[in-house]
């Protein structure tokens, strides 16, 4: 019997020691660098690491790419305008592919994004490339097109 509560204990410590909130989720990925940057020069990173759950719809490195040089270099210097593009790619709660429906849904920012599922899902014509990456505090959706609020 004590090895089995022995046995319990530590695999219970190595799954805590696994899990992972939404920023080490997107640090470990390792195509988020630009991205966990952003979060960084935003001052995002304790909320992101907070008690969630959060649905990131996470642009990846070569989404930000896109983005000519010029522009990006701008908003990572503009706070506020910075804070706001990255909490417009972030819903309150924890949506799974599966539960994504065709609308509109208010993001953290206060604007909605338009999510639609023919032919896969993308949102606001972004495309989910990757989908339901679970972290501990909610789940992150890899696009290929960074959002940017109207």
């Amino acid at each position: 019997m004590k090895k089995i509560i022995l046995a319990a204990v530590i695999a219970s410590a190595a799954f805590a020691a696994q899990a992972k909130d939404i920023v080490d989720t997107a640090v470990g990925a390792g195509n988020f660098t630009t991205l966990v940057t952003a979060i960084k020069a935003a001052g995002l990173v304790d909320t992101l690491k907070g008690k969630g759950p959060f649905t990131v719809f996470a642009p990846t490195d070569a989404a930000f790419a896109k983005v000519p040089k010029a522009d990006l270099d701008a908003l990572l210097k503009d706070k506020a305008k910075l804070t706001a593009v990255l909490t417009y790619h972030v819903v309150p709660g924890t949506v799974m592919a599966k539960d994504i429906k065709a609308g509109d849904v208010k993001t953290v920012q206060g604007s909605n994004v338009t999510l639609a599922t023919t032919g896969g899902v993308t949102v606001n014509k972004a495309k989910v490339t990757t989908a339901d990456i679970v972290a501990d505090n909610g789940v992150i959706h890899v696009i290929d097109t960074v959002l940017m609020p109207k």
